[in-house]
């Protein structure tokens, strides 16, 4: 009973609510400090995983460059150093010129300067060796024209290959550019990063276009350290040269710097790019007759002329006999 009196007296149970509420109230306070930051570990998480892509990436790129360095012919480099070539040819085009055709690091740079002094030399002398011995017949305005034509070709050989180069790899590069974008659109919507849809795209596009694969793979690898992502975007434009591309590096930053669904840009851009691809297409076929009318000309028109004037002119021998 006097358990019972003491549970139901008032001053108890105003002591017993008094004390819930002290307790509440302090555990209210301290909840948040005593709480564990997910968001602060989360991020961190992130930052964690950013520095290992970027030291990953650094360590990719110094390692492809170590690479190239040593499989360069030391010769070329001694004979550059030596002529100090790179001053006297100097080019301030030629490293985007490099990039755009998939060629990277001090190497390419040294090689090209190298092709470019020593193939007008080599080009003159075949050319002075052939109208000393084979070309005696020639007038000597002639031979002159052939020297000085020989050497001007070997000058622009090494630029004309590297924009041979460029083009076909852009051609490359843009022939799986639109199904890229198809699949970033995919791994975007399902909630990935851009990086990690780069990443994921730049594996699967591989066995279709290695270019590509390589673009996105330093994209991501720029995305990571860079202090601007805009300049990520920017470098893979300037790298593939292509307006398509350009485009959608332009959505991209916009859609980064604005708010905007960065699904929705990739869906316009890759229909853009789908049509692009297209019209590329159409317009091939479109310059296929003209390009078809000098063979059918010199091949077609001769057997043509054979097979119907043959019998006719057997006839005539014939009668005549």
């Amino acid at each position: 009973m006097d358990i019972v009196e003491t549970l139901t007296d008032p001053l108890t149970i105003a002591g017993v609510l008094a004390a819930g509420a002290c307790f509440a109230t302090v555990v209210t306070i301290a909840a948040p400090s005593l709480a564990e930051n997910k968001l602060g570990s989360r991020l961190k998480e992130v930052a964690k995983k950013r520095e290992e892509l970027r030291k990953k990436s650094r360590a990719e790129l110094a390692k492809n460059a170590s690479l190239q360095h040593k499989d360069a012919n030391q010769f070329a480099k001694s004979l550059v150093d030596r002529l100090n070539l790179q001053k006297a040819l100097a080019d301030d085009t030629l490293a985007e010129k490099l990039i755009r055709a998939g060629l990277r690091g001090h190497a390419a740079q040294t090689m090209f300067y190298f092709y470019r002094a020593a193939l007008p030399i080599a080009f003159g002398v075949a050319a002075l060796l052939y109208v000393l011995f084979l070309g005696q017949h020639l007038q000597l305005h002639l031979k002159l024209g052939a020297v000085v034509g020989a050497i001007a070709a070997g000058f622009y050989a090494p630029n004309l290959y590297l924009q041979n180069l460029a083009d076909n790899r852009r051609s490359k590069i843009m022939s799986a550019f639109p199904d890229s974008l198809d699949m970033m659109l995919i791994c975007v919507e399902s909630g990935m990063s851009i990086e990690l849809a780069l990443q994921r795209v730049g594996q699967e596009i591989a066995p279709a276009s290695v270019e590509l694969a390589e673009e996105f793979a330093l994209t991501t690898a720029e995305l990571s350290y860079l202090p601007e992502r805009r300049l990520a975007y920017e470098n893979l434009a300037r790298r593939t040269n292509h307006p398509g591309v350009k485009a959608v590096a332009m959505a991209l930053t916009q859609a980064e710097k604005y708010g905007t669904p960065v699904g929705q840009a990739l869906r316009v851009m890759a229909k853009e790019n789908r049509d692009l691809r297209l019209a590329e297409a159409e317009k091939k076929a479109a310059s296929l007759p003209p390009k078809l009318t000098v063979p059918m000309i010199v091949f077609f028109l001769p057997v043509l002329f054979a097979v119907i004037i043959g019998p006719a002119l057997i006839q005539v021998s014939h009668m005549m006999e």
